[in-house]
């Protein structure tokens, strides 16, 4: 995968000036969406990683592969921001989802270990009111004990009401589950699915042990 920044937006003035779908990456602020990124993508320091949760202010694109955009968005649901932050948050993300029409899905993050928060249902409530499609994509399941990973996987999807097949677990710091992200995305984007030399390379791009230093610096 060839990945690469485009440009940071606060708004439509300085949105990029591309015809390329767009898939925007969305996720409360402690999911690890940062080391979700940059483990997605092969590149460690792709996404803002930091030890406090909320830094990412402003709308991020990157471009994949020549085919599509990856978009970085600020995570919701992390309180240390004023009022006014927040509302010009709110106003900026709600600008780009209502009237941008390049969106073509959603990949929405969430715990594995844990059951999704209201944010996270009404995150996901919202773009099926926007008739945008959703991949959910379970993150940190390195953190859950094998033997309970099917076990969580199925409160999650009873959770958000939808079949545990559709819930992709992944792992930044052991590197798995993330082509099997990529191939969804692909195929909502009706593009040519990942050849299979390919997606070895891109997991040797980054070893298990850049991303468990990574990944570590998120909190839990």
């Amino acid at each position: 995968m060839n990945s690469e920044f485009v440009v940071s937006s606060s708004g439509r003035d300085s949105w990029p000036e591309s015809e390329l779908p767009e898939v925007v990456v969305v996720g409360r602020s402690n999911v690890g969406k940062s080391s979700f990124i940059n483990a997605f993508t092969g590149k460690k320091r792709l996404a803002y990683v930091g030890n406090t949760p909320g830094k990412t202010r402003l709308l991020n694109f990157f471009a994949i592969d020549g085919d599509w955009m990856l978009v970085d968005v600020p995570g919701y649901g992390y309180a240390k921001m004023s009022k006014s932050q927040l509302m010009q948050l709110g106003q900026m993300m709600d600008d780009y989802f209502q009237n941008r029409e390049n969106i073509k899905a959603v990949v929405q993050l969430v715990d594995s270990r844990h059951d999704p928060t209201a944010d996270d249902i009404d995150m996901i409530g919202f773009f099926k009111e926007m008739h945008i499609p959703v991949v959910i994509v379970a993150t940190k399941i390195d953190k859950v004990p094998k033997t309970k990973r099917p076990a969580h996987l199925k409160a999650i999807a009873k959770k958000i009401q939808i079949p545990v097949k559709n819930i992709l677990p992944v792992s930044s710091v052991e590197l798995t589950g993330l082509r099997e992200v990529e191939q969804k995305i692909r195929e909502l984007l009706e593009l040519d699915p990942v050849q299979e030399s390919d997606a070895v390379a891109e997991e040797s791009a980054m070893t298990p042990a850049e991303n468990s230093e990574q990944s570590n610096t998120e909190q839990a």
